[in-house]
Order: structure tokens, then C-alpha cells, then sequence
């Protein structure tokens, strides 16, 4: 890194990201998350009702929704790698679509691109996870969408915590670090290698080190995941993250 570069927010790479039109969690995530000289750049894509809850129906709608305007939008930006920033819009559908969309917008934009679902399921891989404990804000059906999904990938759950509420989009992205250190302790049981934390618009992120200090083991949250496979990607020690046991894991990996 340049000494342009140290301290600032850009110089050194830049990250495109796809975030759903109500998802307020996602960008101040990644600025959290970004190393120094490393940029995030962001696009809105629509395609669900803000207003209903968010369940499979819905997410399976944003999944599908045209991209051809976000995509040329978001190259405009000259990314180095592009995270598709919404976990059950491609859980809700399955593997097959989920490496699908990823492959497309790989071939449109040029550049190599992480989905958060399939974030999931390479920290897993790097960590060596074969038994999680699951948790998101997400309503029982959605979950069950996404325990399918990763089930599918040969990742077995072996506990969960389902929010006690359905939640609408806004109410998902109004949770605290707070909550999610409570969703993540009430999923955790003894036979879970690591403890998963779904949806981009959950604050989990800042709740990693205290969960992974008081249950002892590795925490894997869909931002957090996309980061480290996206810094790996690009050739950024993905520790320079400095939060959570997994980047760690990604070095260890690459090394």
C-alpha cells in the first residue's frame, strides 16, 4: 500500500456492492469492514415490497428482478470485485441459482463477484464447519429456505434461533448489536462448530467479538463473510479487517 493510500478511505481497491433498496445496515458495514485505501460503492436494486414481510415469496422476487439498469450503473464505478448484498434473495432459490446469478454478473461486469449466500458457505468451507448453529431475523419459513440451502452444500445445522416476531423489512434493519448477541447465544448449542448469523441488514458485525468471546467459538455473519472471501480474492490479507476470528481463517487458506 502506497502512503497515499494508509489512512484513507480509497487508492488502493474498490468494491462494488448490490444492496436492496430498504437495507440500511449493509454500507456501514462495509465501512467498518473495509481496510484502509479499500472503497465500497454502492447500488439500490428493488424488486420487492417494502411494506409486506419479508418471506420466501418475496426474496425469491428480489432474486429474479432485472439487474441490467444496477449493473451498468455499478460499472460505472470500475470495481476490482462486486458482492451481491442480500443473503435470502438466492437462499430462498437454491445452490443452482445462487452460482447461477453469481456467474452472470461475473461475466457483465469482468471482475470476480461473491453473493452472500455463497459467502456462507466458502467461510464454512475455510473454517472446516461441517455442524453450524443458525440464526437471522428472518421469518421460520425463510430459515427453513436457508437451512435447505446450505443443507444442499453439505452443511448440516444442528441448532437455530428464529426471532420471536415476524419482522418487516424496516423492523429486520432496526435490530441492535445487542440483539443479534441474543439471537446468536439462544441458536448456539454444543455440536455447532461455528455459529452463523444471516442477512445483510442484521448489525451483527459489531456484536462478533463479544459473541465469539462468551461462546468460544468462530462467528460467521453475511458481511463479514462476503468481505473476507472479497479481499481474498483481490489479494488483501483479509485480516486487515480486524474484527472476528474468520478472517484468519480466509489467510490461512489463501496461504
Amino acid at each position: 500500500m502506497s502512503d497515499g493510500a494508509r489512512g484513507t478511505s480509497r487508492g488502493r481497491a474498490r468494491i462494488g456492492v448490490f444492496v436492496p433498496y430498504t437495507n440500511t445496515n449493509l454500507e456501514p458495514d462495509m465501512a467498518l469492514l473495509c481496510p484502509d485505501g479499500v472503497s465500497a460503492h454502492f447500488v439500490r436494486m428493488g424488486g420487492y415490497d417494502e411494506d409486506a414481510v419479508p418471506d420466501g415469496d418475496q426474496m425469491r422476487d428480489l432474486g429474479a428482478a432485472d439487474l441490467d439498469e444496477p449493473l451498468s450503473l455499478l460499472a460505472g464505478a470500475r470495481p476490482d470485485v462486486v458482492l451481491y448484498g442480500c443473503t435470502s434473495a438466492t437462499l430462498s432459490h437454491g445452490p443452482s441459482f445462487d452460482a447461477q446469478l453469481s456467474s452472470d454478473i461475473h461475466q457483465r461486469m469482468g471482475v470476480p463477484t461473491v453473493t452472500a449466500a455463497g459467502a456462507l458457505v466458502e467461510a464454512f468451507r475455510v473454517v472446516g464447519a461441517k455442524k453450524i448453529a443458525f440464526a437471522s431475523p428472518y421469518v421460520p419459513t425463510l430459515n427453513d429456505d436457508a437451512i435447505r440451502f446450505l443443507s444442499d452444500r453439505g452443511i448440516e445445522t444442528v441448532s437455530r434461533a428464529d426471532w420471536p416476531e415476524p419482522l418487516g423489512n424496516i423492523g429486520q434493519g432496526a435490530l441492535t448489536p445487542d440483539d443479534a448477541f441474543d439471537l446468536a447465544c439462544q441458536a448456539d448449542s454444543a455440536g455447532a462448530d461455528v455459529v452463523v448469523l444471516s442477512c445483510t441488514d442484521l448489525r451483527a458485525v459489531e456484536a462478533v467479538a463479544r459473541i465469539e468471546a462468551h461462546l468460544g467459538k468462530p462467528v460467521i455473519t453475511s458481511n463479514l463473510a462476503m468481505m473476507a472471501q472479497a479481499l481474498t480474492l483481490i489479494d488483501i490479507n483479509p485480516c486487515e479487517i480486524g474484527i472476528g476470528q474468520l478472517p484468519s481463517y480466509f489467510k490461512a487458506a489463501s496461504a
